[in-house]
């Protein structure tokens, strides 16, 4: 049965945090908030975690998730990015966006893309998430909460409870948050001089980074 832990949106509880941090270490997976919706996160060295949150998605090891960093110094450990797409990073984040980037060494190959070799990372805004990830001191692995056969987010923390009870650690409900899904942008386009790729959309102004559409 998955505990549940009410938290602030704003200023979330250290101790209620520190208890789902405790979770995650011990290889549970949990439905936390971000500011683009809910989403399953777990350890990233975490096998089984990795394939059970896998297993709950409904997807595949070609299926890429996403490595949620508390900030850019994390997010430079995991991929390689030059000046270019370092600045364009620095303009984006924290917010509502995902990176495709050329995945470092330090990726395990469960977690990035088989062929391409990429990982998508993202460094989120919302105080919870970020919090979770500053006690952790690590990244976790994500994956937006969407359940087999559904299009869109389970946005509801309570509707996550009943539906999810006995898959999940935990759920940390901070109350409603956007579902609209990131803005997933493709930056190994801008190796040799080449401009980012919008792959989707979404949540993150384009206008505000100068990409137009």
């Amino acid at each position: 049965m998955a505990q549940y832990f009410e938290v602030h949106p704003v200023n979330p509880q250290p101790r209620l945090l520190g208890q789902a941090a405790d979770l995650l270490r011990q290889g549970e997976v949990l439905a936390v908030p971000t500011d683009s919706s809910y989403a399953l996160v777990c350890q990233l060295d975490d096998k089984a975690a990795v394939d059970h949150l896998r297993r709950i998605r409904g997807v595949d090891d070609k299926h890429l998730l996403t490595l949620i960093c508390k900030d850019l110094s994390e997010l430079a450990s995991y991929a390689r990015v030059d000046n270019r797409q370092f600045r364009l990073l620095k303009q984006a984040t924290p917010g509502p966006y995902t990176f495709v980037l050329p995945a470092s060494k330090e990726v395990p190959r469960r977690i990035s893309h088989p062929q391409r070799k990429t990982i998508g990372l993202r460094v989120p805004e919302h105080p919870v998430i970020r919090g979770l990830l500053d006690i952790l001191g690590a990244p976790l692995l994500a994956s937006t909460l969407i359940l087999p056969g559904e299009e869109d987010p389970v946005s509801d923390p309570e509707e996550i409870r009943e539906r999810l009870d006995h898959e999940l650690g935990a759920v940390i409900d901070a109350g409603t948050v956007p579902i609209k899904p990131t803005t997933v942008l493709d930056l190994t386009s801008m190796d040799g001089g080449g401009d980012a790729t919008v792959l989707r959309a979404g949540q993150g102004s384009l206008q505000a980074l100068g990409l137009g559409g």
